[in-house]
């Protein structure tokens, strides 16, 4: 059958249009969407490369002020928070028993010294009765058994007397330390602090036979020491000399600033456990060094045993140029890394020279310029969403 040529041509107009609609919406849905990037620009600011641990606050000098003899604490001269002067009497004990002991010594001593006086004067008798004995001997109107017997007798007066002069020294030296004794019922300041603890009230008895029992505690609170624990992961990076703050708990806008002293070369604590005893063994706690140093305490705000986070540089920049770590593509040996910038719509692989890092941003020495936008992520990286997998309507499940 024979078409009309006026209706082949509209056949193939509307072929036409239906192609290029194809098209069209081919082009429309089956197009590869946008990619949207995440930036940030290259800003500067401030770095540090530190050391974060957790510390204590100490006095830099505390001294337990004890008792050396027995006796009932008969006066508490000082009260808690006082401050006090090296020498200043803090408190006595009951001076009686220590006293009677001195009394006694003394007594003892005298009576060893009358002691020794009437052995000289016997030693002086048998002097002279051996020198007549001597004399009588020599005209023979004397025995020899005589002369022996006056020997005997000066020789062992004088045993007699280096012995009493023994016991007197002896008697002396127990003298010297019941005055001792006596004084140390006097408890006196041995430096200049604040109390910061009474152990021992008026009226207790202290016994001290065994070990010095503790009267006061006396620290000095004008300069106080951070012990900081510091991990074993970080106690190779840091050393003596290096710069130090730390906030408080309840002031953690407030920095104090000091100097690392030292690092304590044994753990605070650490032990290792084995298990059975097949194959197996596990660390049972973490590793940590005190490390310390000190900062001035003027107006006493810092108290003793207060918890301290403590930051030690290892290194800072001031106003640097930095970028977060994340928008680092590949890292090399020798801070050499790569970035990929967003220039107007177009991405460039650029290669940056950086320094010191805190973990969240990072120095860049050279290969970038302040403003520049770096990529940290894009819209490629999310996940798409399934139609197929949309969330009930609120009330239906």
């Amino acid at each position: 059958m024979n078409v009309p040529k006026k209706k082949q041509t509209i056949i193939a107009v509307i072929v036409i249009v239906l192609v290029t609609a194809g098209i069209a919406i081919a082009r429309k849905f089956m197009a590869p969407a946008k990619i949207t990037y995440i930036t940030a620009p290259a800003v500067r600011m401030d770095l540090e490369d530190s050391v974060l641990a957790t510390g204590i606050l100490k006095a830099f000098k505390t001294v337990a002020v004890g008792a050396q003899v027995n006796g009932q604490l008969k006066t508490l001269h000082v009260a808690l928070g006082a401050k006090v002067k090296k020498g200043q009497l803090l408190a006595e004990i009951d001076p009686v028993l220590p006293q009677n002991t001195l009394k006694d010594a003394e007594a003892q001593v005298e009576n060893l010294q009358a002691q020794k006086r009437s052995k000289q004067a016997l030693l002086k008798q048998y002097e002279l009765a051996y020198q007549r004995q001597g004399q009588m001997h020599a005209k023979d109107a004397g025995s020899r058994a005589d002369l022996e017997s006056a020997q005997a007798q000066l020789e062992s007066t004088r045993y007699d007397i280096s012995a009493l002069a023994a016991q007197i020294k002896k008697a002396i030296i127990a003298v010297d330390t019941a005055r001792a004794n006596l004084g140390y019922t006097r408890i006196h300041a041995p430096i200049d602090g604040t109390v910061i603890s009474i152990d021992t009230e008026e009226g207790q008895t202290v016994v001290s036979n065994q070990t010095a029992t503790t009267i006061l505690t006396l620290a000095t609170l004008d300069t106080m020491t951070v012990k900081a624990k510091i991990s074993e992961a970080d106690v190779t990076r840091v050393k003596a000399g290096l710069p130090t703050y730390f906030t408080l708990l309840g002031d953690s806008d407030t920095r104090y600033y000091g100097k690392l002293r030292a690092i304590e070369p044994g753990p605070v604590s650490g032990s290792t456990t084995t298990g059975s005893t097949s194959s197996s063994s596990s660390s049972s706690s973490a590793i940590y060094y005190y490390g310390l140093f000190e900062v001035p305490n003027p107006d006493t705000k810092l108290k003793v045993s207060m918890t301290a986070q403590v930051a030690i540089v290892l290194n800072q920049a001031r106003q640097a140029l930095c970028i977060p770590v994340s928008a680092l593509a590949e890292r090399q040996k020798g801070g050499r890394a790569t970035v990929k910038v967003l220039a107007g719509e177009q991405v460039e692989v650029r290669a940056i020279q950086t320094g010191i890092s805190d973990n969240v941003q990072i120095q860049v020495v050279n290969g970038l310029r302040e403003g520049e936008k770096v990529i940290i992520g894009d819209s490629s990286n999310l996940p798409k969403s399934d139609p197929n997998n949309t969330p009930p309507p609120p009330g239906r499940r």
